[in-house]
């Protein structure tokens, strides 16, 4: 899966190959918990989390054919270069080629880390 036409999170996670659901529910459970002012919805065919419809997300994950991937803000990278290192990582995304791979208290923390560095710019 690349890009997904569901129209909701919850469309979405329905169509995810079943051995990497749990992992994605629970980024979207961190994201949800992290993001409790932010939108939730489908861009570029993945889930996203914005203030709203016309504002660049702050998070999105996807399903893709290869691994799973996360996209979070370079500057969420550069404060946790070190947590990252050794991952596959660009300038905003994280890649996973297998569901236990993923970190999920690393994750809340990129959220977290997220959720602070767009309060302050309000």
């Amino acid at each position: 899966m690349v890009q997904s036409k569901a129209a909701t999170v919850d469309d979405w996670l329905e169509t995810v190959e079943p051995a990497r659901r749990p992992v994605l529910e629970a980024v979207r459970a961190a994201a949800l918990r992290n993001f409790p002012g932010l939108t939730e919805g489908m861009r570029y065919g993945m889930p996203t989390y914005a203030k709203d419809v016309t504002t660049d997300p702050a998070f999105a994950f996807n399903s893709q054919k290869q691994y799973i991937s996360l996209y979070v803000s370079p500057r969420v990278h550069a404060q946790n270069a070190e947590a990252l290192k050794g991952l596959d990582a660009g300038k905003s995304c994280i890649r996973f080629r297998r569901p236990e791979q993923i970190d999920l208290a690393l994750v809340d923390k990129l959220l977290a880390d997220t959720a602070r560095l767009d309060a302050a710019e309000d």
